[in-house]
């Protein structure tokens, strides 16, 4: 089994900064891909980024630019650093591993984390 529990959300201004970081344990296959998704009110999850251990990286269209996502391996923790932050990337934000190839909803989620973005 494999736990993932995330921290960072918080509540932001509009055009301001946040980091998200998910720590992974348990037991983690090494061939993995770490990502996060969010789910705003009325709307489906979605992709925001993901990144294989081998640095692959791929980000949603609404957040290319803003949203920077990183990972250490020896920790099996992965980062998301938010820039520029907008209104509309309020969302719970959703921590996400599986195996490289596989459908994230095969794989392990963390429990969300809460991004409000307001003045």
């Amino acid at each position: 089994q494999v736990q993932l529990v995330e921290s960072g959300g918080g509540l932001v201004q509009p055009g301001g900064s946040l980091t998200l970081s998910c720590a992974a344990s348990g037991i983690i296959f090494s061939d993995n891909v770490m990502g996060w998704y969010r789910q705003a009110p009325g709307k489906e999850r979605g992709l925001v980024a993901s990144i294989s251990r081998g640095g692959i990286r791929h980000y949603g269209d609404s957040v290319e630019g803003r949203f920077t996502i990183s990972r250490d391996n020896a920790k099996d923790t992965v980062y998301l650093q938010m820039n520029s932050l907008k209104p509309e990337d309020t969302a719970v934000y959703v921590c996400n591993l599986c195996r490289l190839g596989s459908m994230p909803a095969t794989g392990y989620w963390g429990q969300g984390t809460q991004v409000t973005v307001s003045s």
